[in-house]
C-alpha cells in the first residue's frame, strides 16, 4: 500500500474573540465589586489592626517605658457609672478617647486631689494632643462630691461606679492598693499601662506623648458620633 508522504505541520494563528460592551462592562463591574469588598474588609479589620500596631509596634519600646504594659489588655467593663448630673453612663461610652484614670472615694483624701491635680495638669501639657485624652475620675463610696471637688473636676470625666466591680478589672501592681496608680486605657477600650505609685510627672508625660504620637496615623481627638 502506497504511504501517503509527509505533510508539513502547519500552525493557524486565530485571534482572540473581542469582548463585546456588555462583556467589557461585566469584566469592569466585577473589578469594581472585588476592589469595594477588599475596601470594606479592611474598614472592618481597621480596628484590630490599630489594636495590633497600638501593642506590637509601641510594646517593643517597653524596655524605656515608664508605666507597666499591661498583658493581657483588659477590655472596658460593660456595666455603668453615673455622672455629675445623676445620670447612668456605660463605661464602654468612654471608648474611642486615650483615658488617664485616677481612682479613689468620694470624700478624695489629699492623695485624690493630687491624682486629680496631676491628671489635669499631664492632660494640659500635651498642647495640641491633650483633646485626644480624657481625664477620668472612677469615683467610689457614698459621700456626696463637695461644691469645690465638682468645680475643680469640672473639665474631667467623673463616674460613679461600685468598688467591687471596679475591682474586677482595674488592678493595682502587688503590694499597693487600687488608688495608688494612674492608669491608660487605649482608644480602642483597653486598658493597657498602669503608672507606679508615686508617679514622676516628667516621666508619666514622656509616656503619654509616645502613645500618642505612635497612634496620630489612626487616632484622631473626639469620638465617634
Amino acid at each position: 500500500m502506497a504511504q501517503t508522504p509527509d505533510e508539513p505541520l502547519t500552525l493557524t494563528v486565530h485571534s482572540l474573540p473581542r469582548l463585546d460592551r456588555a462583556s467589557a462592562d461585566a469584566v469592569a463591574s466585577t473589578r469594581a465589586g472585588r476592589w469595594k469588598m477588599l475596601g470594606l474588609m479592611l474598614v472592618c479589620a481597621a480596628p484590630v489592626i490599630a489594636s495590633y500596631f497600638t501593642y506590637y509596634v509601641i510594646r517593643p519600646e517597653g524596655r524605656r517605658n515608664y508605666g507597666e504594659l499591661i498583658d493581657p489588655q483588659r477590655p472596658l467593663p460593660t456595666w455603668t457609672g453615673i455622672d455629675a448630673q445623676g445620670r447612668a453612663v456605660p463605661l464602654s461610652a468612654l471608648k474611642d478617647q486615650w483615658l488617664l484614670i485616677s481612682v479613689a472615694d468620694s470624700a478624695c483624701s489629699d492623695a485624690c486631689q493630687q491624682h486629680l491635680y496631676l491628671q489635669r495638669q499631664l492632660r494640659e501639657t500635651l498642647g495640641r494632643e491633650k483633646e485626644r485624652l480624657d481625664w477620668v475620675w472612677l469615683r467610689t463610696g457614698e459621700t456626696a462630691l463637695s461644691e469645690p471637688l465638682k468645680q475643680a473636676t469640672a473639665a474631667a470625666q467623673v463616674l460613679h461606679v461600685d468598688a467591687q466591680a471596679l475591682a474586677a478589672w482595674l488592678q493595682p501592681a502587688p503590694g499597693r492598693k487600687i488608688e495608688d496608680h494612674l492608669y491608660v486605657v487605649d482608644p480602642l477600650g483597653n486598658w493597657m499601662m498602669r503608672f507606679p505609685a508615686n508617679i514622676d510627672p516628667k516621666q508619666a508625660k514622656r509616656d503619654l506623648d509616645r502613645l500618642l504620637r505612635a497612634s496620630a496615623f489612626w487616632d484622631k481627638e473626639g469620638r465617634v458620633k
